[in-house]
């Protein structure tokens, strides 16, 4: 067998064969590709990230507009419909109706008792839970990540003052305080004969969540910090005079979108389960304000004569945050695929 050409070696070396003809490049599929559409790609195979994102998007959809389908559907959240009209309950004052009143006027039924419409106030109830929820989420994250950045970069007595501020807010039982000094609050502001404006129990709300919410986040910022700023591209910027700036805008923080991302989307849903379960308790929103958590209080009351009227609260609410931390964990699979199970 003979050997060879030079010729023919050099194009067997750089082509794989022969006679010449190219390869076909390795890894075509994801050459030239961003991390964020390889992310995407990734993301649109996990069909159950998908369902579940689909999911997501038509609770906040249908959410938002809350009034105008009340507005087309012609009823609202406030109207007691079963006082103007008695001829809707029976002698107990629940729904005369069976499946709780369930009808062509009112298509998941009306309350037990006020005889309100459960299909507007729950879609108002989803819009002001998400929307507080969403807040909240929105200022955590954004604190977390001054905060988390701020004591993983600086270091030193920085980073012990901070670490131990997270260490207690994470031991602190934030459910108990917030029931136990959330009425003292509102009274240093609203006399105790007024009624308590929803504008402040939604801010009061907002601000209590926010201040226990950071820690977590920021816990996590500032170890993946304190293992980026050793790095060779963080020396180098360091070398060529970057500003301290420059180096967490430029060099930092591209490199923590991805827990950010998982953090938030995972943050999200535990919002919304603690903002409902303080209406259950009654320290948040309270009636005629529509809430899941209200809802839900109000149907533990009445479950035993009209279980209809606890299904719709609670089945939305197990489906909306189920569908979340799917989508939550999808996003982290798609994100980081080495930690896909």
């Amino acid at each position: 067998m003979t050997s060879p050409t030079p010729a023919a070696a050099a194009t067997l070396e750089v082509t794989g064969k022969t006679d010449g003809t190219p390869s076909p490049p390795k890894d075509q599929g994801s050459k030239g590709r961003s991390p964020g559409r390889l992310a995407w790609t990734r993301f649109k195979r996990d069909k159950s990230g998908v369902i579940a994102a689909c999911v997501v998007i038509f609770f906040f959809v249908v959410s938002l507009c809350a009034p105008l389908i009340a507005k087309v559907y012609g009823k609202n959240p406030y109207t007691t419909y079963g006082v103007n009209d008695p001829s809707l309950f029976n002698e107990f004052s629940y729904p005369i109706k069976p499946n709780g009143g369930i009808s062509g006027d009112f298509w998941f039924g009306i309350e037990p008792q006020l005889g309100r419409d459960v299909l507007t106030f729950l879609l108002y109830g989803m819009r002001n839970s998400l929307l507080i929820a969403a807040a909240t989420t929105i200022l955590v994250t954004i604190i977390g990540i001054v905060v988390g950045i701020t004591a993983g970069y600086i270091g030193g007595k920085t980073d012990y003052f901070i670490g131990r501020v997270i260490d207690i807010l994470l031991a602190f039982p934030s459910t108990l305080f917030f029931i136990a000094f959330w009425p003292v609050m509102i009274s240093v502001v609203v006399a105790p004969e007024d009624k308590t404006p929803t504008w402040l129990t939604v801010t009061s709300l907002i601000a209590v969540m926010t201040a226990f919410g950071w820690a977590s986040i920021a816990r996590l910022l500032r170890g993946e910090v304190l293992a980026l700023r050793e790095r060779e591209f963080v020396e180098a910027a360091k070398v060529t005079g970057a500003s301290p700036a420059r180096i967490i805008f430029k060099e930092l923080l591209p490199n923590l979108w991805t827990p950010i991302l998982i953090q938030a989307t995972l943050a999200l849903p535990m919002f919304v389960t603690a903002e409902a379960g303080l209406a259950f308790l009654g320290v948040g929103l309270q009636e005629p304000t529509p809430d899941w958590g209200v809802m839900i209080q109000r149907a533990s009351e009445v479950y035993e004569q009209d279980i209809t009227y606890m299904a719709f609260p609670g089945i939305a609410m197990v489906i909306f945050v189920v569908a979340f931390n799917l989508l939550g964990d999808s996003v982290r699979d798609a994100l980081d695929p080495k930690t896909k199970r």
